[in-house]
C-alpha cells in the first residue's frame, strides 16, 4: 500500500515525500482508513512503528476542512502525559504540516503561563498539550473547548502512570460529546481499557503487538550485580565493546543520571544526563546532540526518556530497573528501532529480583541469564519462580507513576 491509495491529500503527500519515508507502516496503514471513516479508535503498537504520523496525518486532513463554526479555540486537542513527548509531536505536526496553513501551538508544564496565554487568546487550528498545566488554563477560563472536533489521548498508559486520569477525564467532559476520540497506548488492558470504555464509543480497535510479541529485533540479557560497583564494572565491560555506537544508561533518580553522566564524561566517554530537572531547551539541546552523533552515551531517568527516538541507539542498558515493569518495555524500545537490530542489558541488584520477576511476567518469557568470565556474581541467584507463580498477574499492572 501506497500513502496515495490513503486519500490522504496533496499537501500532506508532498510533506511525506519530502520527509522521505516511502510506504506507510502497519499501524498507519490499519489507523488512517479507520480515522477517516469517522470511527473512534483504540490502537496499541510497538514504538518506533510510526504511531504519531497515524494520528498527525488524518488530524491535519480534517483541518484542511472548513471548521463547522466560528470560534477561536483548537479544533484538534492532543494530550501527551510529558513535556518532552509533547515537544515530539508538535516537530511531527510541523514536518507533516509544512504545506498546510494552520495555527498550532503547545501548553506544558514547566514553561512560563505568558506566551501560553497569549497563544490560548489567538484563533488556533491544534494545540498539544500536558494534562496538567492544559487543566490550570481550564480552572482560570482561557480555554475555549467549543470547536473540538478530533480529541487524541497520546500514550493513554502513561498518563495514567502518571496519575493524569482525572485530569484527562475532566478535559474530555469539557469537550463536544459528538467529538472523535482517538486513544494510543502501549497497552489497551486494564486501566487503560476502563478508560476508553468512559471516553470512547464503539471505538475501532488496533492492536499490532502483545507484549509477548514486541521487540523481536532486540536481544535481551541481565547480569546478575552484587553491589553499585560492580554495576560499574559491568557498565565498564559493556562501554568497551566495539559494538555499542551509542547507547541510553537508565538509571532509578534524577541524581544518580547526573552522577554517572559526571563519571562517564571523566572516563573519556561524550556523554550527558537526561532528566525533568532539566529546562526544556536543556533537554532538546542534549536530545539533538545524541542525534547528530555528538554524544555517544545519554544516561536517562524514565520520564524524560519517554517517547526519545533516536535511530542510531545501539544499546540500552537499564543499570538500574525499573520499579513500574511497564517501563521495561519503552526503555528496551530506544533501540532496535526502524527495522534495526538492537541489545538491551540489565543489571540485576541483590533487591531487584522481584522487579524482574514481574517484568517476566509482563513479558511473558524469561530473560536470558548472561556472565561475564571475570565479572561473576559472589552471590547465590534465587530460585526460578515455579510455572504457577510465574503466570499470575502482577498485581500493579500499570503501576504508580514515578
Amino acid at each position: 500500500m501506497s500513502f496515495e491509495s490513503l486519500n490522504l491529500d496533496s499537501a500532506l503527500l508532498r510533506a511525506i515525500q519530502t520527509c522521505g519515508f516511502s510506504a506507510p507502516t502497519d499501524i498507519q496503514r490499519e489507523a488512517i482508513p479507520a480515522v477517516f471513516a469517522g470511527r473512534d479508535l483504540m490502537a496499541s503498537a510497538q514504538t518506533g512503528t510510526g504511531k504519531t504520523a497515524a494520528f498527525v496525518l488524518p488530524a491535519l486532513q480534517r483541518l484542511l476542512t472548513p471548521p463547522p463554526g466560528r470560534g477561536r479555540g483548537p479544533r484538534v486537542l492532543v494530550l501527551t502525559p510529558t513535556r518532552e513527548l509533547a515537544g515530539q509531536v508538535a516537530d511531527n505536526i510541523a514536518q507533516l504540516g509544512r504545506f498546510v496553513r494552520l495555527k498550532s501551538g503547545s501548553i506544558v508544564g514547566g514553561t512560563p503561563y505568558p506566551p501560553q496565554m497569549r497563544l490560548l487568546e489567538q484563533p488556533l487550528d491544534l494545540l498539544v498539550a500536558t494534562p496538567g498545566r492544559l487543566l490550570d488554563h481550564m480552572e482560570r477560563g482561557r480555554v475555549d473547548f467549543s470547536r473540538v472536533e478530533m480529541l487524541i489521548l497520546d500514550e493513554a498508559d502513561r498518563m495514567l502512570d502518571l496519575g493524569f486520569v482525572d485530569a484527562v477525564q475532566e478535559i474530555a467532559d469539557a469537550t463536544p460529546a459528538d467529538r472523535q476520540t482517538l486513544l494510543f497506548s502501549a497497552t489497551l488492558e486494564g486501566r487503560v481499557h476502563a478508560i476508553a470504555r468512559k471516553l470512547l464509543k464503539d471505538p475501532a480497535k488496533i492492536q499490532l503487538a502483545a507484549a509477548t510479541d514486541r521487540h523481536a529485533a532486540i536481544a535481551q540479557c541481565v547480569h546478575q550485580a552484587d553491589d553499585v560497583g560492580h554495576k560499574h564494572r559491568l557498565l565498564r565491560h559493556w562501554l568497551g565493546n566495539e559494538a555499542v555506537s551509542q547507547a541510553v544508561i537508565f538509571t532509578a533518580t534524577k541524581r544518580d543520571a547526573d552522577q554517572l553522566a559526571r563519571e562517564l564524561g571523566a572516563n573519556g566517554h561524550a556523554s550527558a544526563a537526561l532528566h525533568g530537572d532539566m529546562n526544556q531547551g536543556a533537554r532538546r539541546r542534549t536530545v539533538e546532540r545524541m542525534r547528530r552523533g555528538k554524544l555517544k552515551l545519554l544516561v536517562a531517568t524514565d520520564v524524560a526518556a519517554r517517547g526519545l527516538d533516536i535511530k542510531g541507539i545501539s544499546h540500552v542498558i537499564n543499570f538500574d530497573l525499573p520499579m513500574v515493569a511497564e517501563d521495561y518495555i519503552h526503555r528496551i524500545g530506544r533501540t532496535g528501532r526502524g527495522g534495526a537490530t538492537g541489545t538491551a542489558i540489565s543489571f540485576v541488584g541483590p533487591n531487584d529480583w522481584s522487579k524482574l520477576a514481574g517484568i517476566e511476567r509482563l513479558t511473558g518469557s524469561r530473560l536470558k541469564r548472561d556472565i561475564i568470565p571475570g565479572l561473576e556474581s559472589r552471590r547465590r541467584a534465587p530460585p526460578p519462580r515455579p510455572p504457577h507463580q510465574s503466570r499470575r498477574p502482577d498485581p500493579h499492572p500499570l503501576g504508580g507513576g514515578h
